[in-house]
C-alpha cells in the first residue's frame, strides 16, 4: 500500500530504529542548544532508508511523484534553496548550451544572475502600466507574440505570475504564444504556491513553474518545489546540481511531504475562505480589485496617497506589511491568517480612517524606455567594477541593477548603459543611491 507521505514516514520509521549515527550532521539527532523544538529527530543524510534527491528512487522521488501529481505535471523536483534554486535549473533545462531567453521585465534578481551564471543573451519585455495606477498591468500574450517576433531564436520565455502586487498573467495563453515559436515557457510563481488551491491550477501548459511553498503555504523557509512538463526528473536533478548545495535539508524535503496531503484535504476548504474574506477587504478598503486585472485572491494590495507613511502607521500598531511603495501597501494573507487576524487588520486600518476611502487615481512618472544593453548580463556581472557617484554614472555601463524596491523592477539591468533620462526619472520616485556600480571599462 503507497503510503500518503513516503519520505516523511520513511524519516520517522527510520528515526524510530534509533540508528548508530556515525553520519552527518553532527547533532546526531539529539536537541539543538537553544533550539529544542526542532526536529533533529528526521534529520538525516543520504542513506538508503533516507533516499537521495539527486538519485532515481527511493523515498524522495516517490514524495515528489506525488506532488507532480497534484499539480498536474510530468515531474516535480524538491527546492531547499528557494525558488532561485529553481529558476537556475528551469533556466538551465529550457535554454540549454546558453540560448537566448525572453524575459518578463518584471523580474527577480535570480532570473539575472541566472541568465549571468549560464551564458544566456536576453531580451526583454516592458509592461505596461494599469490605468489609474501605477502597477504595472499583465503580461499579454500578444506582447510575448511581438517580443517572439523580434528574438525569433529565443530558447525560452520567463514570464512571473502572480507579481509582487498580485498581479496575474494568463499562463496557459502564453504557453501556446511560446509553444507556436517553439520556446519554452518558464514561469516564476515563486508568489503562487497556493493559487491550484484556489481552482483550477493556472499554470497549465507552463514547461517550467517554480514556486515557494514557504510564501504561501505552511512550509519552512527556503522550502520551494520546481514542476517541468516534457522535462525528465533526471535532467532536473542534473541542472539543480549545479547550483544548489550537496546536502540539502531532510527536514525541509518532509515539510514537503507532509504538506501535501493537507493542500489536497484541509487546505483548499481553508484558503477558500481566506479568498472570501481578502474579497470583502478588498470591498471596504482602497485596493486593487478583479475589476482591475486578474489578482491573486488572497493579496491585498491597498492603494493610497502615501504607501510607505501608511506601511509605518500599521507598523507603529503592530502590523507589518510585506511591502510598501509611494502607492501602494502589499498584504500577503494565507490560510494561517483566522478570524482574528483578519479582524486585527481591519482595526488598523478603521483606525487609520481607510474605510470607504476613495482610491487615488495615482500614476507614476512616465518611465524612460529599455536602456541600451552594451553586453550580456554575465558580462556586466563577472567584469571588474566600480562604485561612481550618482552625477558620474551618465553614459557607464550598470554592473548591478538599478531597481527602486519595491517592487523592484529594474529601470537598468546589469549591462545596460545608464543614461541622464534614467537617472532623472530615479530621483522623481525618489530613488537616490549615493553611489552606483558600474563597469571600470566601458564597451
Amino acid at each position: 500500500m503507497r503510503s500518503e507521505t513516503p519520505l516523511y514516514t520513511a524519516l520517522t520509521g527510520f528515526a524510530a530504529r534509533r540508528p548508530l549515527r556515525l553520519y552527518m550532521p553532527g547533532h546526531k539527532g539529539r536537541p539543538l542548544p537553544g533550539l529544542p523544538g526542532f526536529p533533529t529527530e528526521i534529520d538525516f543524510t543520504e542513506l538508503p532508508p533516507t533516499g537521495d534527491l539527486y538519485r532515481r528512487g527511493g523515498p524522495v522521488e516517490e514524495a515528489e511523484n506525488l506532488w507532480a501529481e497534484l499539480w498536474g505535471a510530468d515531474c516535480c523536483l524538491f527546492l531547499t534553496g528557494g525558488s532561485t534554486q529553481g529558476i537556475h535549473a528551469a533556466l538551465r533545462c529550457a535554454a540549454p548550451g546558453g540560448g537566448l531567453v525572453l524575459a518578463d521585465r518584471v523580474s527577480h534578481r535570480s532570473i539575472h544572475t541566472g541568465l549571468a551564471l549560464l551564458g544566456c543573451p536576453v531580451g526583454w519585455i516592458p509592461r505596461e502600466p494599469l490605468a489609474g495606477d501605477s502597477a504595472l498591468a499583465p503580461l499579454r500574450p500578444a506582447q510575448v507574440e511581438d517580443g517572439l517576433a523580434r528574438y525569433p531564436q529565443a530558447k525560452a520565455v520567463v514570464v512571473t505570475s502572480p507579481t509582487y502586487y498580485g498581479v496575474l498573467s494568463d499562463i496557459p495563453a502564453i504557453a501556446a504564444v511560446c509553444h507556436r515559436h517553439g520556446a519554452a515557457l518558464v514561469v516564476d510563481g515563486a508568489h503562487g504556491a497556493h493559487l491550484p488551491l484556489l481552482g483550477e491550477n493556472p499554470y497549465r501548459g507552463a514547461d517550467f513553474t517554480v514556486v515557494s511553498t514557504h510564501k504561501t503555504l505552511r512550509a519552512p523557509g527556503q522550502t520551494a518545489l520546481l514542476f517541468a512538463n516534457g522535462c525528465a526528473l533526471d535532467e532536473l536533478q542534473a541542472a539543480s546540481m549545479l547550483f544548489a548545495t550537496s546536502s540539502p535539508s531532510y527536514v525541509m524535503m518532509a515539510a514537503l511531504d507532509a504538506l501535501r496531503p493537507w493542500c489536497q484535504g484541509e487546505g483548499k476548504a481553508r484558503y477558500r475562505a481566506t479568498a472570501e474574506r481578502v474579497a470583502a477587504l478588498r470591498r471596504d478598503y482602497p485596493a486593487l480589485t478583479e475589476a482591475d486585472c486578474p489578482l491573486d485572491p488572497c493579496r491585498l494590495t491597498l492603494c493610497v496617497p502615501d504607501g510607505e507613511g501608511l506601511c509605518q502607521e500599521l507598523m507603529n500598531r503592530g502590523i507589518y506589511p510585506e511591502m510598501a511603495d509611494r502607492s501602494h501597501v502589499v498584504n500577503i494573507l494565507t490560510e494561517a491568517d483566522g478570524a482574528a487576524s483578519f479582524a486585527r487588520l481591519r482595526a488598523g486600518l478603521d483606525g487609520l480612517g481607510l474605510r470607504g476611502q476613495a482610491r487615488p487615481n495615482r500614476t507614476e512618472p512616465t518611465p524612460p524606455p529599455l536602456p541600451e544593453q552594451v553586453c550580456s548580463p554575465r558580462a556586466a556581472l563577472l567584469a571588474p567594477a566600480e562604485p561612481v557617484p550618482w552625477g558620474e554614472a551618465t553614459g557607464r555601463v550598470a554592473a548591478e541593477q538599478l531597481a527602486p524596491y519595491p517592487p523592484g523592477v529594474p529601470l537598468v539591468a546589469p549591462g545596460e548603459r545608464i543614461t541622464k533620462k534614467v537617472l532623472d526619472y530615479l530621483k522623481k520616485i525618489g530613488y537616490n543611491k549615493q553611489c552606483i556600480s558600474v563597469l571600470q571599462e566601458t564597451p
